[in-house]
């Protein structure tokens, strides 16, 4: 099989000749570069052989053209982007965003970024897919982490003004990515989270302006759903029109199994990125193991739950890899 043909046959829920895989990674220091980034992304994909490219943007982009200022500095010593400024410094000025063209500023930058990993990877038969934040997560970034907070303020309309603002820039680009070439989106929904906010703020602040951004994506083939953190709202985001269905396997709940059980869909994860980072090999080794024995090598992308954190260990990531192959043989009829 190709990597296209392994992706597609366990979103169709086929047997694979093995268990596709990826991993991804901040870049900090090429991420603002579209030429740095898609060829480092093209050597980054190379060395370790994955099944599908994930775009691996930096994780402001999506702020910077509605007026924020963002320190990158943190991420190479395996921290955070920190919101330096934001325009919303009271709760009047959700109702000043503007929608931001794609074809200027940040947005139009990591298109640039997609077209030429795509490029980069013509003939290789692997899918790609473009990363896109939910308009709630790039709400709550704009603010610097405090839309919550406005909410209950009493500021929810104005609010639900600048989320449309903010969801037709996001639809606007998540059609740009696929028209351009990508094979669906990585739709990261940062707040989904009961530690974030409860259900039914998401029910009406979150999940409508998802679904009309992964509408605008609905060419995509694989169309992804993260669902970052702990204490995830599965049972909000379980049903979403998406192919694949990503979260923090053995992180937080539901298990690999059970979240199968109850989607039916592909699923992306079954690796503790903590233990990447900190070199966990038998960790690692058994949770591939687990993988394999709830799943059987079916219905599964084995990735990480999330981005791994620098430190990168060359050596650690190519185990990934090597265990997988030698725990699929194990495995096999």
């Amino acid at each position: 099989m190709t990597k296209k043909e392994r992706i597609q046959a366990v979103i169709r829920g086929e047997k694979p000749d093995k268990l596709p895989y990826s991993f991804w990674s901040h870049m900090p220091g090429t991420d603002l570069d579209p030429e740095a980034i898609a060829q480092k992304t093209y050597e980054f994909y190379k060395t370790y052989d994955f099944d599908f490219v994930k775009t691996m943007n930096n994780g402001m982009y999506a702020i910077e053209d509605f007026g924020c200022t963002v320190d990158y500095s943190e991420i190479v010593k395996g921290g955070v982007a920190k919101v330096v400024s934001t325009p919303i410094v009271c709760g009047e000025d959700w109702r000043k965003l503007q929608v931001c063209p794609c074809d200027q500023g940040s947005n139009a930058r990591e298109l640039r970024h997609l077209k030429l990993v795509l490029e980069k990877l013509r003939g290789e038969e692997v899918p790609v897919i473009f990363t896109i934040f939910t308009p709630i997560t790039i709400a709550d970034k704009i603010s610097g982490g405090k839309l919550i907070s406005y909410i209950e303020q009493g500021y929810g309309e104005a609010v639900k003004q600048a989320l449309e603002v903010i969801t037709q820039t996001t639809e606007q680009l998540a059609a740009a990515a696929i028209e351009l070439g990508a094979d669906g989106i990585f739709l990261a929904s940062q707040m989904s989270s009961y530690d974030k906010c409860t259900g039914q703020q998401y029910l009406e602040y979150g999940k409508p302006y998802d679904l009309w951004v992964l509408e605008a994506a609905g060419k995509g083939w694989m169309n992804t759903i993260h669902c970052h953190g702990n204490n995830i709202m599965f049972p909000i985001l379980k049903d979403y029109p998406v192919q694949v269905f990503n979260w923090h396997v053995w992180e937080t709940l539901p298990s690999l199994d059970e979240a199968y059980a109850l989607t039916g869909k592909c699923l992306m994860g079954g690796l503790n990125r903590t233990d990447i980072t900190q070199r966990n090999r038998g960790a690692i080794q058994h949770q591939i193991f687990r993988c394999f024995q709830q799943l059987g090598g079916m219905h599964q992308i084995l990735t990480p739950g999330c981005v791994i954190r620098y430190p990168l260990d060359e050596e650690m990531l190519s185990f990934i890899g090597k265990t997988r192959d030698e725990i699929e043989a194990v495995f096999a009829p």
